[in-house]
């Protein structure tokens, strides 16, 4: 098993497979994009295999797919179905934008997945445009999350409120939780890269927002993820609604997670560099036994808590996590 020096049990993987992204939401990078990575910089689908059957032999027992957008990399589907085979996965599931949905759920793989995240920050079209910097319809993306229900895959909705953005649409999108058997989250805005300019709706403004319409909110004990968000039922709702709230209240001490991203960077932590340079090792020919050693040794490692906000100290000094959600992989 993986276990860090605070005695937590890491059992969750989120794998970025590209940076690419075919949206330049404001939260997430500039409006004329950033720089891709090569395809020779970022892990081939053969190399994320094998350092996921290994860490797999180590305890890992979910993984996310994530980008940029997962399904702009040619290929994903059979890698998805190949993921899903490893011995030890239980649960594999992908985060989108939604857009490519439509081709992917004509592959027979997409029944395999174990449940869907769909990123969807605005319903109103004009507010998607500003906040995607995309004429995408959000429409068409709800109309591909009921395909998947109907595929019997749970979906998830995930919004990122930002002041001045999007604050309108907070209520008809938990308003899609209503009567249909999806979870509605609200995630919060982390200071990281572009969004470090912008101002974010804390999880209880967005709570509030949500009880004076719809009624008291219910706390949630089932198990609805793999991750840190809180969930809770509404008043005559089908669906859930969640919230993530890593920047007002903080869930380190409970942190499962850690993540890979598409150039082979093993992230233990969203805030800072620490980490391991899988790419490095299984390009040099590191055998398993070297590879399983590495990572355990930097599990080990994992620090006791981000530097996203006040909860855990100070907030991050101006100028810090310039690179944003983008290089990460979420």
């Amino acid at each position: 098993m993986l276990i860090d020096s605070f005695g937590r049990t890491l059992d969750y993987l989120r794998v970025s497979i590209t940076d690419r992204c075919n949206l330049r939401c404001q939260y997430c990078m500039p409006e004329h994009g950033v720089q891709w990575k090569s395809h020779e910089s970022m892990l081939s689908f053969e190399e994320i295999l094998r350092v996921c059957r290994i860490m797999a032999g180590l305890g890992i027992r979910k993984i996310k797919i994530t980008g940029g957008e997962p399904l702009v990399r040619r290929g994903v589907a059979s890698f998805l179905k190949n993921i899903k085979a490893l011995p030890g996965i239980e649960k594999v599931t992908l985060t989108t934008n939604g857009l490519l949905l439509g081709a992917y759920l004509n592959e027979a793989e997409a029944s395999l997945l174990d449940a869907v995240n769909i990123s969807l920050d605005a319903l109103d079209p004009q507010r998607y445009r500003r906040i995607t910097r995309n004429d995408g319809d959000p429409a068409q993306i709800l109309g591909f999350a009921d395909k998947l229900l109907e595929m019997h895959i749970p979906v998830k909705i995930n919004c990122v409120p930002v002041r001045s953005f999007n604050e309108e649409d907070i209520l008809p999108l938990t308003a899609l939780a209503k009567d249909k058997n999806i979870i509605v989250r609200f995630i919060e805005l982390m200071p990281l890269g572009s969004a470090a300019s912008l101002k974010p709706i804390p999880g209880a403004e967005i709570a509030d927002i949500i009880e004076k319409a719809y009624g008291t909110l219910s706390l949630f004990t089932g198990i609805q993820g793999n991750g840190p968000a809180v969930y809770y039922s509404l008043p005559g709702f089908t669906g859930k609604i969640g919230f993530i709230n890593a920047v007002s209240r903080g869930f380190c001490e409970t942190c499962n997670r850690l993540r890979l991203t598409s150039e082979g960077f093993l992230k233990l932590c969203l805030s800072t560099d620490m980490g391991l340079d899988l790419r490095e090792l299984l390009r040099s020919g590191a055998c398993d036994t070297e590879l399983e050693r590495a990572i355990s040794e930097a599990a080990a490692k994992k620090p006791g808590f981000h530097s996203l906000s006040e909860v855990y100290g100070a907030p991050p000094a101006e100028g810090q996590h310039q690179n944003g959600m983008s290089g990460i992989g979420g």
